[in-house]
């Protein structure tokens, strides 16, 4: 029943102190992922947007350095220098040293035709008027177009200025090299996952993306969706997986530069993070789990031996409590019975007496009356026994110290029983330690003690056994073992072996007083007397015997 108080009280405090422990522990670790990611984020979003912005100003630098050149060249020369191919060459070859990135140079008049041209296609002589970018120059004076295939059937931008000389106008147009152009858009790319490229209103590729897509193809992105100078949205590509976009306008308000991450690859940081932060707390777990389970385990254990201890002293407290009442009643009732028990004897005697007048001699009834006077006289025998040792508990209630040989007192008691053992076909066995200590102690009570509890092994075992005493010395006490192979002693008696009048013989064969005497004994000495017995395997009494050393004489 008490066993299963303690589970069941190890259990509530293991739950009530895992439970004050993980809820600040779970919470505090989740408020500060959560911070953390949001900062994180937050942190990602900004180095993106700064990223594309930065991009963005290169890109537009780029543009402006180009469309520069061509109004320079414009601005500086006449519309006769330029047609002339051999001029127009020069000068293409002084824009590609200084600058790059052209790949033809063209003068196309106000009718659309073009008249001068440098570069690897045979454009000359056709005429743009119907070309979409053809009015946007004529009406804007400076145009940069979308990527297109035009005549040469290819993806590619051009740059064109407008002069007026004079009542008439003219283009000064250039092509510019998809693959350098690309390349500076694509410095924006980080990482294995990352990707830069640009897209126009109608969400078409202008550069050549990193992964998916080519030039001209849908990009599946929105710029409405871009708004302002930059934007960072959030969007899963086809394959589920969640992408970062950070776009970000040109100046021109046409083109829409934009740096795509995968969210997954840019938050690898947090994710190692958040990890070594559930290593930690898990280990943190598992560390109080254990100690929690440790101490609980301790606290509880010490806390049933506590309460053990506390019930064995009330166990002995109520047993020197009997005992001391015993002891006065004893003195008591020894006189008043041993009056009748002298009387009685007396009787018997006088019975004796006339059992061997003639008259009644000759009575068929002489052997039965001489055998019921007999029965008499050894019941009223044994009531003296009980009745002197009574008296001499009563009496000897402290025990007079002298200069005691524990082993030698052993060693007399087993030579008193060592007849009545051999008897039986029982040995007797010792083992007695050669280091123990003159102590001083009551030689004749300890002899009494010593010889009730060989008595009591020889009588459990009956015949053919083994009786093993042994005597070692323990820190400051002397511990006398009698074990014994008998049939042991039932748990729900044990308990009450030490009571008065309670024996285990059968009736008429003890008196139960033997062990209440010798507990008494040992505990007015200040040791104790435990018993340690199973059903089949036998019994071990302990005597514990504390060692005061004699004083010097």
């Amino acid at each position: 029943m008490k066993s299963s108080l303690y589970t069941a009280l190890r259990r509530k405090i293991i739950f009530i102190t895992l439970v004050v422990s993980f809820a600040p522990l779970v919470l505090l670790g989740g408020i500060i992922y959560y911070q953390f990611a949001r900062m994180y984020g937050v942190k990602l979003e900004e180095q993106s947007l700064y990223r594309a912005m930065s991009q963005a100003e290169a890109v537009d630098l780029f543009l402006k350095e180009r469309t520069a050149i061509l109004a320079a060249l414009a601005d500086t020369h006449s519309y006769r220098d330029l047609t002339s191919e051999k001029n127009l060459s020069v000068l293409f070859q002084v824009m590609n040293l200084r600058a790059g990135a052209f790949v033809d140079l063209g003068v196309i008049n106000n009718a659309g035709q073009h008249i001068g041209y440098v570069g690897p296609y045979d454009l000359k002589g056709l005429n743009y008027y119907q070309q979409p970018w053809f009015g946007e120059v004529m009406s804007k004076g400076t145009y940069i177009s979308d990527v297109y295939m035009g005549f040469r059937q290819l993806p590619h931008f051009i740059i064109a200025v407008r002069r007026q000389e004079g009542e008439s106008s003219w283009i000064l147009r250039a092509t510019i090299d998809s693959d350098a152009f690309g390349a500076i858009v694509r410095a924006a790319q980080v990482g294995k996952t990352g990707d830069a490229f640009i897209v126009n209103g109608e969400g078409l590729y202008q550069t050549r993306p990193r992964f998916e897509g080519t030039i001209l193809s849908p990009s599946g992105l929105d710029p409405n969706l871009f708004g302002g100078r930059a934007t960072v949205i959030e969007k899963k590509d086809d394959k589920g997986k969640t992408v970062l976009y950070a776009g970000s306008w040109l100046k021109n308000d046409k083109w829409l530069l934009v740096i795509s991450q995968d969210l997954a690859e840019e938050m690898t940081g947090l994710f190692a993070t958040r990890n070594a932060a559930i290593f930690l707390i898990l280990f943190g777990i598992t560390a109080i789990v254990l100690a929690t389970v440790f101490t609980t385990r301790m606290t509880v254990k010490h806390l049933k031996e506590s309460d053990d201890k506390m019930n064995a002293l009330n166990a002995q407290l109520m047993q020197s409590d009997k005992l001391a009442a015993l002891g006065k009643m004893a003195a008591g009732l020894a006189h008043e019975i041993n009056n009748p028990l002298a009387v009685i004897l007396q009787k018997t005697g006088w019975m004796e007496d006339l059992l061997d007048e003639e008259q009644i001699r000759e009575s068929k009834n002489i052997d039965e009356f001489r055998t019921s006077i007999k029965k008499v006289e050894e019941h009223v025998e044994r009531a003296r026994k009980v009745v002197h040792n009574m008296l001499g508990y009563a009496r000897r209630m402290e025990p007079r110290l002298e200069d005691v040989d524990i082993n030698d007192t052993i060693n007399q008691t087993i030579s008193i029983l060592n007849n009545y053992a051999r008897i039986n076909n029982i040995e007797i066995r010792v083992q007695l330690s050669s280091d123990l200590p003159i102590v001083a102690s009551d030689q004749a009570q300890l002899q009494q003690v010593f010889l009730n509890l060989i008595s009591n092994a020889i009588d459990a075992i009956g015949k053919e056994g083994l009786i093993i005493v042994k005597s070692v010395r323990s820190g400051d006490e002397i511990h006398v073992s009698v074990a014994d192979n008998g049939p042991g002693i039932p748990e729900d008696l044990q308990r009450k072996v030490f009571d008065p009048f309670f024996t285990t013989k059968t009736s008429g064969k003890g008196t139960g007083l033997g062990l209440w005497i010798s507990y008494s004994i040992v505990e007015k000495m200040g040791g104790t007397i435990t018993l340690n017995s199973r059903v089949g395997g036998g019994s071990v009494f302990t005597v514990k015997i504390p060692v005061v050393f004699p004083e010097k004489k």
